[in-house]
């Protein structure tokens, strides 16, 4: 079976005005990559709430971030050329929008929602094969590198399913 690449995003809120604050991804060889991003000055809009559920605070990001132009350099070179997928792609197509466009950088990969994969079946069973998953994981922390390897393997359970 082929196997997607996957990117998660966690951002500093939902809605106008977000950023990314952490980019991580697993490619279709199982490698990962992750990474916090700092702010940049106009990146100001920060819900707690957010901060509360992936455990990233703004005072982490500005100490153990890396830059803008090196988070955009380093994506691109680890998924050029590649089509990568999310569960959120609304979000995180502007997420990366936002990124890319404050770097001054083209990005040269492609992001799709996960959902053309998936056929209409697998797309109903989703979220309950996705539970089982992040439960089986029992995962400690809400991150963009595990939530991307999460989704993935979902993917892999529904498709062992479906065949």
């Amino acid at each position: 079976m082929e196997l997607p690449i996957i990117i998660d995003i966690e951002a500093s809120g939902l809605g106008r005005g977000t950023y990314p604050i952490e980019i991580g991804f697993i490619t279709d060889t199982g490698s990962t990559g992750c990474t916090l991003i700092k702010p940049i000055n106009k990146w100001i809009d920060w819900h707690s709430d957010a901060e509360a559920l992936h455990g990233i605070s703004r005072e982490l990001l500005k100490q153990k971030g890396n830059e803008i132009t090196w988070v955009a350099n380093w994506l691109n070179s680890s998924l050029r050329g590649k089509t990568v997928y999310s569960d959120g792609w609304a979000n995180d197509m502007c997420w990366l929008g936002i990124l890319f466009d404050e770097a001054e950088i083209a990005q040269t990969f492609r992001i799709e929602s996960l959902l053309t994969l998936l056929s209409e079946q697998e797309k109903e069973l989703w979220s309950d094969v996705h539970d089982s998953v992040i439960g089986e994981a029992a995962l400690a922390r809400h991150r963009a590198s595990s939530d991307a390897k999460m989704i993935q393997e979902t993917y892999i359970q529904l498709k062992k399913r479906s065949n």
